[in-house]
């Protein structure tokens, strides 16, 4: 006989299945007020990183091990990159969590920053900085788009075992995709839907 612990099972928390195996990532989207303004801080991404070199994102990385929690992770990444001292900065609320197709997940969170005039690029990671005022982004109807992802099969894939075998009538994925473009730049993306999901959310045009 089977001995389940349901008081163990009943209290523990909540997770998205294959947490473990996922890319965890925080990332910042920052106010900031420039000239009695509300911007929002962009960052171009450095031309020598590996990964999206030269891309358009908001300050963020990766979770590690040290950080007590995924805004702790936002914010220390975004002190690192833009020579920020703690007191610089402060988080204002959680964003909607991001599950990507590619096995991350990304933990998003709105803030503000204090003293922009304090920035001190890091260039190592970030070739620039620019602002978009937010009440132009919200004036703005993104580029909607969308992305298709079709399933496909190693060799040695065990069709025998499925339904239907290779006529198993597999569902695409669809990612839904928008575009802001700001002067020479363009925001897409993870970016841009992170952008996105917070315009939506102060939009009172929508109440």
């Amino acid at each position: 006989m089977v001995n389940i612990d349901w008081q163990k099972l009943r209290h523990r928390n909540q997770n998205i299945l294959g947490f473990e195996q996922s890319l965890l990532s925080a990332v910042f989207l920052p106010l900031v007020e420039i000239d009695g303004e509300t911007c929002i801080l962009f960052e171009k991404r450095s031309p020598d990183l590996k990964v999206q070199p030269g891309e358009i994102c908001f300050p963020g990385g990766r979770i590690d091990d040290s950080d007590i929690s995924p805004s702790q992770a936002a914010l220390r990444e975004t002190i690192e990159e833009l020579g920020l001292a703690p007191e610089d900065l402060s988080i204002l609320a959680p964003l909607d969590i991001v599950v990507s197709p590619f096995s991350a997940i990304i933990y998003p969170f709105v803030g503000q920053i204090h003293n922009p005039q304090s920035i001190q690029i890091n260039y190592s990671e970030v070739a620039e900085v620019f602002y978009v005022p937010l009440d132009y982004l919200m004036q703005q109807q993104p580029i909607e788009q969308k992305i298709i992802l079709k399933v496909d099969f190693p060799e040695d894939y065990p069709f025998e075992l499925v339904p239907g075998g290779k006529n198993y009538p597999y569902r695409d994925a669809i990612i839904p995709q928008q575009f802001y473009i700001w002067q020479d730049r363009i925001i897409w993306g993870l970016t841009a839907r992170i952008l996105h999901h917070f315009l939506s959310l102060v939009d009172t045009s929508s109440c």
